[in-house]
């Protein structure tokens, strides 16, 4: 590759014709396979996750906390369909600040929604061990291998091919939705809000609060699961066949989509037997609520089984974003070359896929044997509030992102405009910033959100000390520097 100069603090080269021919993707995305991605990517939320925001604030923090979480992502979610249409590429968050804050916005958002969604799959597959190892009766020593057979069969069914993923994707949302409608109705009959109020106050607490005001602090990150990943949708850009329409069509049906999920499923899993004080310590939340509707045995087991679907219609889903993150980011000459190659015939981003994976397999195996560091806390409570952090910098950045092109770039083409325009992007901001700040006070959580920190803090060395001088004339990179140019910001 030729060497190009250096433009301010950064320097480029331009890339032959076969670096991109090795670096190719397939498009094949319709809306309804884009609502899927966007709904199928969180839809585990209501499975597992959310439920220790029950225990960190009681029934009254969490629903608190889930307004206040609704809020932010009606804010970013009508941002990003703003920005995915007028900046269509692969990068997504990076790109939306690459093009905002240049080269160095770039990096440390992407870096950010990377964090988040290589160890959101993490936090999944713990989900994802839990049930299995109740519905086996497996001991709890066997987790990590139910978690490594879940990563090599759903990166795998990555690799196999777009068409295949989305196909998948749509399949298993559907899936996932019905197990939720039959549960909700199944467990209306059974709902008072005495269970869901069982938690015993603490002092200064109340029945609603039992861990008082700060409570609703505490069950934040825990709200953010009910959502978090819906805006992966704009990593589709490049595999959708017309994304300046389907991408916000997407964006805006999926979240309505999980806010009625979110809902519904906070109501009524914690308010039926056994009750939030159970289910807030729980790995498989759903499957306590199907023993309560259809009692014990050989039923409840087989549909316990089934709600796995819900944490593989987001597994595999979030396994697709990782992949076009890493991609996007390596094909630009942030990450190393290496990881943004593609599969000779598939067209997949098969070695960001499986580093990705291997990365957040780790940190899960990390965590599940480090008791000594980080005592009861569940493993999947602790990788859980690691993504929120990496999420809350991406979301916090991309609005800044939202903010800055409307003010520097008013000219470039906007076939969607936002609903709820600068305010919902300032107020989405604000609440990711609050947020962000709270991780670091749960005592609980705080370990592994530092050693999120100071990787994020080796990531930003990494690109000021090499990245910076290794960057590539990517098609979303040629993008951001002619129209900054042009309004003359580079």
């Amino acid at each position: 590759m030729a060497e190009r100069g250096g433009i301010g603090s950064v320097g480029y080269r331009t890339p032959d014709e076969q670096f991109f021919e090795q670096r190719g993707l397939r498009r094949y995305a319709g809306a309804g396979s884009l609502w899927a991605l966007g709904v199928g990517a969180v839809i585990s939320g209501d499975f597992f996750g959310w439920n220790f925001g029950l225990a960190a604030g009681g029934f009254g923090g969490l629903l608190a906390a889930t307004v206040v979480i609704t809020v932010m992502y009606v804010g970013l979610c009508f941002s990003i369909a703003e920005m995915s249409p007028a900046l269509p590429h692969t990068g997504g968050a990076y790109s939306f600040a690459r093009s905002a804050m240049g080269p160095w916005g770039g990096f440390v958002t992407g870096l950010a929604e990377n964090i988040e969604y290589v160890l959101t799959p993490a936090v999944i597959v713990v989900g994802i061990g839990g049930y299995l190892g109740n519905v086996f009766e497996t001991p709890e020593a066997f987790a990590p291998v139910w978690w490594l057979v879940a990563y090599a069969a759903f990166v795998g069914l990555n690799i196999a091919g777009v068409e295949l993923t989305f196909r998948f994707a749509v399949a298993m949302t559907l899936v996932a939705l019905g197990i939720l409608v039959v549960f909700w109705i199944g467990a209306l009959p059974h709902f008072s809000l005495e269970h869901a109020l069982d938690i015993p106050p603490e002092p200064g607490g109340s029945v609603w609060l039992p861990k008082g005001v700060a409570g609703i602090a505490w069950s934040l990150p825990f709200a953010i699961w009910f959502f978090l990943a819906i805006e992966e949708l704009p990593l589709a850009a490049e595999e959708s066949h017309d994304p300046v329409r389907d991408i916000p069509r997407g964006m805006i049906y999926g979240l309505a989509t999980l806010v009625v999920a979110a809902f519904a499923t906070l109501f009524l899993n914690a308010g039926i037997p056994p009750g939030a004080a159970e289910v807030g310590s729980a790995d498989d939340p759903l499957f306590l609520a199907f023993r309560t509707i259809f009692g014990e045995g050989i039923g409840s087991k087989a549909l316990a089984l089934i709600a796995v679907a819900g944490l593989i219609a987001s597994f595999h889903t979030i396994i697709f974003a990782y992949g076009r993150n890493i991609y996007s980011l390596s094909r630009a000459g942030y990450f190393p070359e290496f990881l943004s190659v593609t599969h000779g015939t598939r067209r997949t981003p098969h070695v960001a896929l499986i580093v990705g994976a291997l990365i957040g397999y780790v940190v899960a195996l990390a965590i599940h044997f480090s008791d000594a560091i980080f005592g009861d806390v569940p493993v999947g409570g602790v990788l859980l509030n690691m993504a929120v952090f990496g999420a809350m910098i991406a979301y916090a950045l991309q609005m800044v992102s939202f903010i800055l092109l409307r003010r520097d770039l008013p000219d470039i083409e906007r076939p969607y405009r936002s609903a709820t325009g600068l305010p919902g992007a300032w107020i989405a901001l604000v609440i990711a910033l609050v947020t962000l700040v709270f991780l670091f006070l749960n005592p609980d959580y705080r370990l592994g959100v530092w050693g999120c920190a100071i990787w994020y803090v080796l990531g930003l060395g990494y690109f000021a000390l090499h990245a910076r001088h290794q960057l590539i004339l990517s098609p979303e990179e040629e993008f951001a520097r002619r129209h900054r140019e042009g309004a003359g910001l580079e």
